[in-house]
């Protein structure tokens, strides 16, 4: 393989950081910029040897000054935008771009058994429990997701396995190619776990979306695997039209499918459930996932890993070790009897489902749900009432002030006073609360202990997680 020269610009992103990795881990030259690099992105490039610039300038690439040949292969991030200083400089040198869904294509699944994980939601942790469980299997799978799998500390990794897990993202892929990235992975294995409106913000409707996963499926050549979410309206009026077989999973309803759990038992420390394929009984299944869509994505990786002949034995002993993706209720303290979860949750049935679990994994304890509004479907007026319906399961809720309230219009965005009346008018507590520190300030003053208090956000949300668990411990020394 011929070594290149990569730069990435917007290498900070936790996407173009794990490529930039897998480059470097190739054995090519990488390079990137990016603005406000924080940790623990600054830190992993540090760690991997890859030097970027702070800020876009042309000099990056070679062009405009001092800063050397220019690389071989320029890979535009898609947070990057026409107007970009550095951008600018590569369109008038006419050098050599494209994005980094490509760059994974053409450098690293070409060739290999992609194993491709699409859907709304539940991606990341079922692309870390596929990733998981062929390791497990012996099958030493390279993978790149988006997150951090708790079992590899890390989101990415290339080994010289004929496998490779990835994150299929229905995100845009670049200012120039607005297709989803998914639409690049060549999938052979392809689990979609469900599909459901989400990202208003570049797709314009509802149709423009299921397309989206229509191609997807569409591109799962006849002797790969299509593994579809049974549970999922959508997913089962668009899989007949894969020219490959397709593995049903779910829990079932009128149309049973054919990966199924039963006896499932949800505890605070560990979920139990069977799983059967068709009127066979695969095994037990025991794991620390918690929550009906967890159980969900665990059939989904069974179904794949059966797909590429991992062994069964060796799959089932891997969900007892397996460790989850962080942020994906991820428990980050108790204080004062108060336990704080993180969780990534921002689209309304991903907050309903994610309430729902913790309510069966801490049952009979009072659960607070502590909402920021920052995804553009967060902000977004026409997912008012389904957020009303999301937070049915807390007993308190507290939506936090919108992300960037300017993108909107009063016709548009999200009225959070509206919703914390209509929540109240249903009998849940609820209050509107801007700043993280007074959402700290109110929740220090009500807690009592013996609460769980489930953080909801996209993003980082000010450090509220640690804030909170400071002023409780705080609290309690003091008393």
């Amino acid at each position: 393989m011929t070594k290149k020269h990569y730069h990435l610009i917007g290498i900070g992103g936790t996407a173009m950081g794990s490529v930039a990795g897998l480059l470097r881990e190739a054995g090519h030259h990488v390079t990137g910029s990016d603005e406000n690099v924080y940790p623990p992105m600054s830190d992993l490039l540090q760690e991997m040897g890859i030097e970027y610039a702070e800020g876009y300038d042309p000099s990056n690439v070679g062009l405009g000054g001092d800063g050397g040949a220019p690389p071989d292969v320029v890979v535009v991030g898609n947070a990057i935008s026409r107007g970009n200083p550095e951008l600018e400089a590569v369109l008038d040198g006419k050098l050599y771009y494209t994005s980094a869904a490509v760059v994974l294509r053409d450098e690293f699944l070409r060739g290999r058994h992609s194993i491709a994980v699409a859907g709304t939601h539940g991606k990341t942790s079922t692309t870390s429990l596929v990733a998981w469980l062929l390791e497990c299997a012996g099958l030493e799978p390279s993978f790149l997701i988006g997150g951090v799998a708790e079992n590899f500390g890390s989101s990415f990794r290339l080994t010289d396995s004929p496998y490779f897990v990835i994150e299929a993202d229905e995100y845009d892929t670049a200012y120039f190619d607005k297709g989803p990235k998914m639409w690049h992975y060549l999938p052979q294995t392809a689990i979609v776990n469900n599909i459901e409106f989400d990202h208003a913000d570049i797709y314009r409707d509802e149709a423009a979306y299921r397309f989206a996963f229509e191609r997807f499926i569409n591109l799962i050549p006849r002797s790969g695997t299509l593994v579809a979410g049974w549970d999922s309206p959508i997913v089962q009026e668009l899989a007949p039209q894969a020219f490959c077989p397709v593995e049903s999973f779910g829990y079932g309803g009128d149309e049973r499918p054919l990966w199924r759990a039963e006896d499932v038992e949800f505890g605070e420390s560990l979920t139990h459930f069977t799983v059967w394929k068709g009127e066979e009984r695969w095994g037990p299944v025991e794991t620390v996932l918690s929550g009906a869509f967890s159980v969900r994505n665990c059939l989904a990786a069974i179904a794949a890993a059966e797909a590429v002949g991992a062994d069964r034995d060796r799959v089932r002993e891997g969900f007892r070790s397996y460790r989850s993706v962080r942020r994906r209720m991820e428990v980050r303290g108790e204080a004062a009897g108060v336990v704080v979860i993180d969780d990534f949750a921002h689209h309304p049935t991903a907050v309903r489902e994610t309430i729902d679990a913790t309510r069966q994994r801490f049952a009979g304890r009072p659960v607070v749900g502590v909402f920021e509004p920052r995804s553009y479907t967060a902000q977004r007026r026409e997912f008012q009432e389904p957020y009303r319906q999301s937070f049915a399961g807390a007993d308190h809720v507290i939506l936090a002030g919108l992300f960037r309230p300017e993108r909107y219009t009063e016709e548009t965005g999200l009225d959070p006073h509206r919703l914390v009346e209509d929540l109240e008018a249903d009998g849940i507590e609820a209050h509107y609360i801007p700043a993280v520190d007074e959402i700290v300030a109110h929740l220090k003053a009500r807690l009592q202990g013996g609460e769980i208090v489930l953080v909801m956000s996209n993003g980082g949300f000010g450090g509220i997680h640690e804030k909170l668990l400071a002023a409780l411990q705080g609290r309690d020394q003091a008393q």
